[in-house]
C-alpha cells in the first residue's frame, strides 16, 4: 500500500469515527434539551407592544414622509445593487478576486479570507450593507417616543448580531477551514462542548466563558490571607492579615455587589485590590455576602442595610476599639452604601468617617445602557418570577449583562467553542464572572421599583428602615470612581448622584475603560489611566472637557485621599479580637457556595 493509500485510509478511518461520536453526542444533544424548563416570555424578549409602537411609527413616517422611507430604501438597494454588479464584473473578468471593500472595520471579520474570497467578502459586504440600512431605519423614525427609540435600536441590532454570517458554519470561513483540516474533528469536539454546556445549565445554551476546573476559589483566586471573624446569615465578615508593622488607625471595610462574589478584588496576587491595600498600610475587612436561596424571599435592601452595612460597621468597629471606619462600595453595594450613609445621618450615627463609591449609580435618571431591561414588560416578568421562586436565579441578571457586550460575551465565545472546538480559556476574570449569585425576591423588586424604575432616592426620598432617605442625607467626605466606557453603570449617570449628594467635599475620578477592568487596574499594569478635575460637580460633560489624564491606575490618587483620612499609624492588627474569635480562613465558606438549580 503506497503512502497516499495509507493517509486516504487514516483519513476516512478518522472521518468514520467523528461520524460516530457525532451521532452520539447527538443522543446526548436531545436528551439535555428535553430537560429545559419553560421560561417566561416576559423575560425573554420584551413587550409585543413595543414593535408594534415601532411598526406604527414607521407607517406613521411613510405616510407622512414617503419620500425618506423611499429615499431609505432607494440608497440600500442601491448600494446592494452596485456590490453585486462589482462582484459579477471581477467575476466577468476572470479574477476570483473580491471587489472592493468600503464596509468599516469589523473584528468579527478579521480573518483575510472575509477580505480576499469572493464568495465570503460578498456575504460579509451585503450583511454589513443590510445593517447599516436597518440601523438607519430605526434612529429615523420621527414618531416613536425617545425611550422606546433606544429600546427599538438595541433589540434590532441583537437581532443583527445574531444572524451575522461568522455565526453559521456555512458563512464561516475560519470554521470551515478548520473543520477540513482536522477532518471534522473541530466539530465534533464544538459538539461535545455545546451537549456539555446545556447538560450544565438544565437544557439552556449558556456558552462557558472560562475553564470550570482551570481556578479553585481560595487556592488558585481569592488567596489573600485573612480570616473570618464574624458571620451572620447575610454575610461573614473577613479582615485581612496585616502586611506592614504599622497600619492607619481607621480600618477600611469593603462592601462588593452581592450580584456576584467579591473575589473580583482578590483575583490573582499581582491584580488584588484587597492586597495591594493591605500592603499600602490598612487593616482590612470586606463583606462576602451570601448566595441567597428561597428562604431568603423576605431578605430587602433594608435587611441587607441592618444585618450586613451596619453589622459590618459595628464589628470592624468593635475589633479594631476605633469610633470611624472608612467605606467602599462596588455598584449595587455603593447605591447600598449611599443609602446606608443616608440613614445614618438620620439616625446621627457618626460612625463612618469617608467613603467611596466603585462604579455607583444613585440617581437613575439616566439608566445607561441596562435601562432596556428596566421597563415594566422586563419588570413585571421579574417581578412574577421572584413571587413563585422566592429569588432571581443567578442565570437571568447573568444572561442581561452577556448581552449587553453580545458580540465579546455570547456569539464570539459561542464560535471559538462550538464552531471551532476549543476549549474555554483559563482565565481568571472570565470564571469569576460565570460565578454570579441569586438575588432575594423582595430585595429585587424593591431595587427595580423603587429605585431603578421611580429614581426615589434621588427624587423625593425613599422608604428604607423607617426612614424617608435622599441623596442629599449623604454628607460626610467622598469620592467616586466611575470608568469611561461601563455599559452597567454609565459615568455620566454615576457623576449625577455624586453631584446630588449633600456632601461639600467630594472628589470624582474617571477611570478608562469599563465596569470590571476600570476598577481591577493594578499600578504595575500601567495599562488604562483616569481623569481628574477641580471643577465643580454641575455638568459631567463639562466637568470631562476641563479634566486632565494621568497615566495608570488611579489606585495610588485614591490611596492618597484615603490615607489623609484614616488617621495615625498604629501598630498592626492581627485578625480576631476578644468576642470575634476567628471562625475560618480567608476566603471563607459563603463565597463557595453554588446557586441553587
Amino acid at each position: 500500500m503506497t503512502t497516499g493509500q495509507q493517509d486516504e485510509g487514516g483519513n476516512l478511518e478518522r472521518l468514520n469515527e467523528n461520524l460516530e461520536r457525532i451521532e452520539e453526542l447527538s443522543q446526548r444533544l436531545v436528551a439535555a434539551l428535553a430537560q429545559k424548563k419553560p421560561v417566561r416570555p416576559a423575560l425573554q424578549a420584551p413587550d409585543q407592544e413595543l414593535y408594534m409602537r415601532a411598526a406604527t411609527a414607521y407607517v406613521a413616517d411613510m405616510m407622512q414622509n414617503p419620500s425618506k422611507i423611499l429615499e431609505q430604501q432607494v440608497s440600500y438597494w442601491g448600494a446592494a445593487l452596485k456590490h453585486y454588479v462589482e462582484a459579477q464584473e471581477a467575476l466577468r473578468s476572470g479574477r476570483l478576486a473580491a471587489p472592493q471593500d468600503h464596509t468599516p472595520a469589523d473584528k468579527r471579520f478579521s480573518n483575510p479570507l472575509w477580505q480576499t474570497h469572493p464568495y465570503f467578502n460578498f456575504i460579509k459586504q451585503q450583511y454589513m450593507l443590510s445593517s447599516e440600512a436597518m440601523d438607519r431605519a430605526v434612529q429615523e423614525l420621527d414618531h416613536l417616543d425617545a425611550r422606546d427609540k433606544r429600546r427599538v435600536a438595541y433589540f434590532s441590532r441583537q437581532i443583527i448580531d445574531m444572524f451575522a454570517p461568522t455565526n453559521f458554519l456555512a458563512t464561516n470561513p475560519e470554521a470551515l477551514s478548520k473543520a477540513v483540516e482536522t477532518d471534522g474533528a473541530s466539530l465534533v469536539k464544538g459538539l461535545e462542548n455545546l451537549v456539555r454546556d446545556i447538560e450544565a445549565n438544565e437544557g439552556e445554551v449558556v456558552v462557558s466563558l472560562a475553564d470550570r476546573t482551570a481556578f479553585k476559589v481560595g487556592e488558585d483566586l481569592g488567596t489573600s490571607p485573612g480570616q473570618v471573624v464574624f458571620r451572620n446569615r447575610m454575610m461573614e465578615l473577613i479582615q485581612y492579615s496585616p502586611a506592614t508593622d504599622k497600619v492607619h488607625a481607621t480600618p477600611l471595610v469593603i462592601f462588593p455587589p452581592w450580584i456576584n462574589k467579591f473575589y473580583i478584588l482578590d483575583l490573582k496576587p499581582q491584580n488584588s485590590l484587597i492586597k495591594w491595600i493591605v500592603d499600602q498600610g490598612y487593616t482590612l475587612f470586606v463583606v462576602s455576602w451570601v448566595n441567597p436561596d428561597a428562604s431568603y424571599a423576605d431578605a430587602s435592601l433594608d435587611t441587607y442595610i441592618e444585618e450586613g452595612y451596619m453589622e459590618a460597621i459595628r464589628v470592624a468597629k468593635e475589633i479594631t476599639g476605633e469610633a470611624k471606619v472608612n467605606a467602599v462600595g462596588y455598584c449595587v453595594a455603593g447605591t447600598a452604601l449611599a443609602l446606608t450613609l443616608a440613614l445614618m445621618h438620620k439616625r446621627k450615627d457618626a460612625s463612618v468617617r469617608s467613603a467611596t463609591f466603585f462604579t455607583t449609580l444613585t440617581d437613575f435618571s439616566d439608566q445607561g445602557e441596562v435601562g432596556v431591561f428596566l421597563d415594566d414588560d422586563f419588570v413585571d416578568g421579574i417581578e412574577r418570577e421572584v413571587e413563585e421562586r422566592g429569588y432571581l436565579h443567578s442565570f437571568f441578571m447573568s444572561r442581561t449583562f452577556s448581552f449587553l457586550r453580545s458580540n465579546d460575551l455570547v456569539y464570539g465565545p459561542a464560535i471559538r467553542s462550538y464552531m471551532m472546538g476549543e476549549s474555554p480559556p483559563a482565565f481568571d476574570l472570565l470564571y469569576w464572572n460565570g460565578d454570579s449569585t441569586n438575588l432575594p425576591a423582595r430585595m429585587t423588586v424593591q431595587y427595580l421599583r423603587g429605585l431603578c424604575q421611580q429614581d426615589r432616592f434621588a427624587r423625593d426620598g425613599i422608604e428604607i428602615c423607617g426612614e424617608t432617605l435622599s441623596l442629599r442625607d449623604v454628607r460626610l467626605p467622598l469620592c467616586a470612581i466611575a470608568c469611561e466606557t461601563d455599559h452597567i453603570a454609565a459615568w455620566r449617570s454615576s457623576f449625577r448622584g455624586i453631584a446630588g449628594m449633600g456632601s461639600k467635599d467630594r472628589t470624582f475620578i474617571l477611570a478608562e475603560s469599563g465596569h470590571i477592568a476600570g476598577i481591577v487596574n493594578p499600578p504595575s499594569k500601567k495599562k488604562y489611566g483616569h481623569f481628574t478635575s477641580d471643577a465643580p460637580l454641575a455638568d459631567p460633560d463639562d466637568w470631562r472637557a476641563g479634566a486632565t489624564r494621568h497615566d495608570g491606575s488611579w489606585w495610588p490618587r485614591w490611596e492618597g485621599w484615603l490615607g489623609r483620612r484614616s488617621g495615625r499609624m498604629v501598630p498592626a492588627r492581627e485578625p480576631g479580637a476578644e468576642g470575634y474569635p476567628p471562625l475560618c480562613p480567608a476566603p471563607g465558606t459563603y463565597v463557595l457556595s453554588e446557586p441553587e438549580p
